[in-house]
């Protein structure tokens, strides 16, 4: 080809490879999605509150559009986020618990964005949105997603729970830093504001009094850094930005220390400004009441995405163009209650009128009672009529609920979530399956009981067992039979070494919940490390009649027959819990000794050569494997395999 020829092609081919890319491609704006976790509305300098600083989400306010009635469907971070994220209200997204996967059926924001050029990446302040374990599907469309590390390497909660904002930030701008070039979404996820209320200097110091606000003008500091990288980039003026709280935080009032169980504005009203392309509607404020569903579908508006699919939400370009002033209906639910035994809330939001459906219901003229104290319920009401209706519309179009498997979430997730202040599934038994919500407490007169968990939970994590046992003592005290402080309890008590006080606590817990596996297994772990083999053995019957597919219950029952010197039994148990985790070392290495103690030699000294190359550090295998070679006439072998555990258990080098 001649030299000519060859540039003419060349040029045609790059004109060739730009066509194929997304038409509208370069007319998108980038795309900076914020959300601030457990962030009041009231709580925000912008919104009126003057006792804070938060000069990065006043600027955003002051170049783009302050919603000043912006409300969540849900007091939970997964659920709250998965909204935001899908435009759907939680029961239709399905997200309505920890760890529950966001199915793929529904479209992300990341996914819908990603068809149409844009690079994607997320960065996640705690390990309750990472998308390997409590968030799963979090992380579809996606190109990068910054979770946690599998394995931290620290104890403390930062680095293994929970990033500190300006980390979260920096790591933002590493990314951007690698890719300058073409239509980027970028999610921000700051957590700061979550309790326990901890900030640095100098908020620390600045709100020493008001710990939650030192957090909102900490997280505010970080955005700043954030906003700053942009506009030093050339990027701010022309991006879409949005800034939103996924739920806020109750401080105590009607009794809520915290967020999850309670519907009331406290922890549903939320900051929400949008910044579009600089100059355009500025400095405005718009007063109807909006919801976060209508997040995603302003985003594909205001990038000129088509929509693919329904929404629950609906986009807010009529509001900034000032077409549209009408509120909008805004339903509200929490199912968290259901994981201590109580009824779970929906609520109603409408023209001035709060209605939440409870065992007790509640009804709020929002415009003479802004705080929601004074309940007008009447089940004659014709409001109470109306939002009943309107509920009772909105479950019909609902698809069929899926009940998580039980056992589902690992012993791991469950300690991230407790590390959080949150109970796991097995930490607290469910009444999904009662018939009639209503016959389950309400939620109100269970409030203080949660309160103290929720301190208990974080006092363990925080290494003050002495803290969360007086948190849990105190629940025993007004509610003898507790079987969640109970069971706590009895995690306090196993972790402390003391088998017969936790064991004590689990039984007191069993008698309260029959039906409850995960109690029953504890129970056993209890007998077990008080020497009760027996009836350890007894309490693990009863957990794998409830629950034939545990895992951790199985290779337990198989220790306890080897204790009892039954290796015939222990065998069948632990070639079960093999079934459900076929590469556990430690249900391996106990099948080995079973193997041994019926003198299976040469099938445990598979089971151990097997093992030996996942585990070539532990030196109980290769003590076993001497013991199997020896007995099999393989004396050189054995004797090998004896000095190499030897040389483990010394601590030196093994080639």
């Amino acid at each position: 080809m001649k030299p000519l020829s060859l540039l003419g092609f060349c040029a045609f081919a790059s004109l060739l490879c730009v066509a194929q890319r997304p038409a509208a491609k370069a007319s998108h704006p980038d795309v900076f999605l914020i959300t601030i976790d457990t962030l009041r509305a009231d709580h925000v300098h912008c919104y009126g509150y003057d006792k804070i600083s938060t000069p990065t989400l006043d600027l955003l306010a002051k170049d783009g559009i302050r919603f000043a009635q912006a409300f969540t469907p849900s007091p939970i971070t997964n659920s709250s986020h998965a909204t935001i994220l899908t435009g759907l209200l939680p029961s239709r997204h399905g997200v309505t618990d920890f760890a529950v996967p966001l199915a793929n059926s529904h479209a992300t924001l990341a996914e819908l964005l990603q068809k149409h050029g844009y690079h994607t990446a997320a960065f996640i302040g705690a390990v309750i949105l990472d998308s390997k374990s409590l968030a799963p599907g979090f992380d579809r469309g996606f190109d990068f997603y910054d979770n946690f590390p599998q394995h931290p390497t620290t104890k403390s909660r930062w680095g293994r729970v929970e990033r500190r904002g300006m980390e979260v930030v920096e790591r933002a701008e590493k990314w951007l830093d690698q890719h300058r070039t073409g239509q980027r979404l970028i999610w921000l996820h700051l957590y700061d504001p979550h309790d326990p209320y901890e900030p640095p200097p100098p908020y620390s110091e600045t709100y020493k009094d008001r710990l939650y606000d030192g957090e909102i003008a900490y997280a505010d500091r970080a955005l700043g850094k954030f906003v700053n990288y942009l506009k030093n980039h050339g990027w701010y003026d022309g991006a879409l930005i949005i800034a939103v709280g996924d739920h806020g935080e109750g401080l105590g009032e009607h009794r809520e220390q915290t967020h999850g169980i309670f519907l009331y504005d406290t922890t549903t009203h939320v900051p929400l400004i949008l910044k579009p392309k600089l100059g355009a509607n500025a400095a405005r404020i718009v007063r109807a009441q909006v919801r976060t569903t209508d997040i995603l579908p302003t985003i594909l508006d205001l990038t000129g995405i088509s929509p693919e699919g329904r929404f629950d939400g609906a986009s807010l370009q009529p509001f900034v163009s000032g077409q549209d002033s009408e509120d909008r209906i805004a339903f509200a639910e929490t199912d968290y209650p259901l994981r201590f035994g109580w009824a779970s809330l929906r609520s109603v939001r409408e023209a001035g009128l709060k209605f939440i459906e409870a065992p007790r219901p509640e009804l709020y003229e929002l415009a003479s009672d802004p705080q929601e104290l004074a309940n007008r319920y009447a089940p004659w009401d014709n409001n109470v009529q109306k939002f009943r209706a309107q509920l009772a519309e909105l479950r019909n179009q609902l698809p069929n609920p899926k009940q998580a498997p039980a056992g589902a979430v690992g012993k791991g997730t469950t300690d991230e979530l407790r590390a959080l202040g949150y109970l796991g599934p097995s930490d607290a038994d469910s009444s999904t399956t009662v018939p009639a919500p209503s016959l389950l407490p309400d939620p109100k007169d269970k409030i203080e009981e949660q309160n103290l968990l929720h301190t208990a939970m974080l006092a363990s994590d925080d290494g003050r067992p002495a803290d969360a046992r007086a948190a849990l003592e105190k629940i025993l005290q007004s509610d003898p039979n507790s079987a969640t402080a109970l069971v706590e309890l009895g995690h306090l008590e196993l972790r402390a070494g003391n088998g017969n006080k936790a064991a004590d606590y689990l039984r007191r817990a069993t008698s309260v919940r029959p039906d409850d596996a995960i109690a029953a297994f504890d129970y056993a772990r209890a007998l077990a490390e008080s020497g009760d083999l027996p009836q350890a053995r007894n309490a693990l019957n009863t957990s794998l009649q409830l629950n034939p597919s545990q895992f951790p219950a199985r290779l337990l029952m198989g220790q306890i027959y080897l204790r009892l010197e039954d290796p015939k039994a222990a065998e069948d148990q632990l070639e079960a819990a093999l079934l459900l985790a076929p590469h556990n070392p430690d249900a391996q290495l106990a099948l080995a000794r079973a193997m041994l103690a019926q003198r299976e030699y040469a099938d445990a000294a598979n089971v151990l050569e097997t093992l030996a190359k996942s585990q070539p550090k532990n030196p109980a295998i290769y003590e076993l494997l001497g013991q199997a070679y020896s007995e099999t006439g393989k004396s050189s072998l054995a004797l090998k395999m004896r000095a190499h555990a030897k040389a483990l258990r010394m601590g030196r080098t093994v080639k």
